[in-house]
């Protein structure tokens, strides 16, 4: 017996086949539904985003750490006794 349903044409002989192709026809689609959800398109721009601003944060701090005082005088004496080393 064949039966049309909309668009979807159910062949069946009774109502418990009809319910297992019901069955597998909702497991498929929600099989394709969470691989779209699951997918990494269009994630990779808001990844470079966030990881852009972390690397110019740090940049940042890394920049007032190095250019402070304390830090600068510590590199110039480094500089200094490695350009006044005796061989």
């Amino acid at each position: 017996m064949t039966q049309k349903t909309g668009h979807l044409n159910f062949s069946y002989e009774n109502e418990q086949s009809a319910g297992v192709e019901m069955a597998r026809r909702i497991r498929d689609w929600a099989r394709g539904v969470a691989r779209r959800v699951r997918s990494d398109n269009g994630m990779t721009t808001s990844e470079y985003a966030v990881g852009t601003i972390a690397a110019c944060a740090f940049a940042a701090v890394l920049y007032k750490v190095v250019t402070s005082q304390p830090v600068m005088s510590a590199l110039q004496s480094l500089l200094k006794e490695a350009l006044d080393a005796k061989f």
